[in-house]
């Protein structure tokens, strides 16, 4: 049976019926196995002994998604669209670390970056209905925006603040060879990760590493907070029914379900 232009972009772009469906299960496979590879790779144990194995599956697999690649821009309507979309971006990324690998050094590891082709697992496993959720989600981080920078604004004020102190009371003798070491030491402390790569020595020194790790717990919530409220406050919107006005007397306060105006009388349905 041949198979037309038109036949081959339906397998490629589309996931509605068995050929599509089998040509999209088949490539999730293969960035598996393609990130399954990079990641062994990177031990050393592992490549010493299948390092050339490795290589081969590697380019294998690049040779594969570059035809993929070159197969979608053919296939498109509008190339152009394609190529400087999200998916085209990521899957040309997906196959530049192994020819770039010519120049650069271990650059092939980064073909791990074809784990966000993964994502086509949502057109696959038809689960575009929970899109709706990601959206709410990104109006509410939206939303929070200028609040969480001007958060983050007063928490590199401390950062600065702090790091200061510290260079001027401890000094290098104890590690704080200036003031940005000191506030890189401001920032591990508080975010509560706390390296011990650099530790302060005197009582004042100790009394100020304490304070900022107590901030590191309020600057923890600080954010959540911030966040989940814009969370709540959207789910409200979403939630809440679309009011309708009434063509008498324009009272726009009421619920479609409504039979009559509660201002005028009048009957709505």
């Amino acid at each position: 049976m041949k198979i037309t232009k038109k036949r081959l972009a339906h397998i490629v772009f589309e996931s509605d019926d068995w050929a599509s469906k089998t040509f999209d299960i088949v490539l999730l496979f293969l960035i598996f196995g393609s990130i399954l590879v990079s990641i062994l790779d990177s031990v050393a144990s592992i490549r010493a002994s299948y390092g050339q194995l490795f290589l081969y599956l590697e380019w294998v697999f690049t040779a594969l998604f570059t035809l993929e690649y070159v197969l979608r821009i053919w296939l498109s309507r509008k190339p152009n669209g394609y190529i400087f979309s999200f998916y085209g971006v990521v899957d040309l990324l997906a196959i530049l670390p192994s020819y770039v690998s010519f120049f650069v050094l271990n650059s092939q590891l980064l073909a791990v970056v074809r784990a966000l082709r993964l994502l086509r697992v949502i057109r696959i496993l038809k689960l575009g209905r929970y899109v709706s959720e990601a959206e709410y989600l990104q109006r509410s981080l939206r939303a929070s925006t200028h609040k969480i920078m001007i958060f983050i604004g007063f928490v590199v004020t401390i950062v600065l603040i702090m790091g200061t102190l510290m260079f001027i009371i401890e000094g290098p003798e104890h590690g704080f060879t200036s003031i940005p070491v000191g506030m890189y030491w401001a920032i591990v402390t508080l975010t509560t990760v706390g390296f011990g790569d650099i530790t302060p020595s005197t009582p004042l020194g100790q009394f100020v590493s304490s304070i900022i790790m107590l901030l590191g717990y309020a600057i923890i919530a600080v954010p959540t907070g911030i966040v989940s409220s814009e969370m709540a406050s959207q789910r409200k919107k979403m939630d809440a029914p679309k009011l309708v006005t009434c063509p008498n007397c324009g009272k726009d306060d009421l619920r479609p379900g409504d039979n009559f105006c509660g201002n005028c009388g009048i009957k709505m349905h």
